[in-house]
């Protein structure tokens, strides 16, 4: 995770602004690296062009020589499965990406999401069960280790759950401000 000298993980408007450096991207596709899977919330995945994938050739070696796939899993975490259906994640087919969503996404959603992921899964009825997701991914996709990339609600939600065992946190020398900013 990543945040600005004054603890803000976006500006307040919430659309996606890069504020780490070259060298913190590569530090983020290290860690991508070593998991099996690598997964954001909804609101991420809709304000960033991010795709999830392992990075490009030499982070794809670096996966081969520890014994893991040459991409990882992507997973989406859409509680009311509102997901951008044009987010870059779709349109980058380089591994299966999976949709995690709740019993409250509308089914004719649910449809429209399975025909752009390789997998749909409801796990929870008011809210995505991160407990019953994350032993749901390790039974059905082998996932031993996750990469969580954010954002702040679904880091919180891991955490609160007792479901982290590591954080990385990368401290951004700059300052974004404002009260309403995450």
């Amino acid at each position: 995770m990543a945040m600005s000298a004054d603890g803000k993980i976006a500006p307040p408007h919430r659309r996606f602004v890069a504020f780490g450096s070259r060298r913190d991207h590569a530090n983020l596709l290290a860690l991508r690296a070593t998991a099996d899977a690598v997964m954001c919330g909804a609101r991420t995945v809709d304000s960033a062009p991010v795709t999830l994938d392992a990075g490009g050739a030499a982070y794809e070696q670096r996966r081969l020589r520890a014994g893991l796939a040459r991409q990882n899993l992507r997973i989406v975490v859409s509680g009311c499965g509102s997901v951008d259906l044009r987010a870059a994640v779709f349109q980058h087919q380089v591994s299966p990406v999976i949709v995690l969503a709740s019993g409250q996404a509308p089914k004719s959603r649910l449809a429209r999401l399975e025909r752009l992921a390789n997998c749909v899964k409801v796990c929870g009825e008011k809210s995505v069960s991160l407990d019953q997701a994350l032993g749901w991914l390790r039974r059905e996709w082998a996932v031993k280790r996750l990469l969580c990339e954010g954002g702040g609600e679904l880091n919180f939600e891991l955490l609160r759950l007792g479901l982290v065992d590591e954080l990385h946190l990368t401290l951004c020398p700059r300052v974004i401000g404002g009260r309403d900013a995450p």
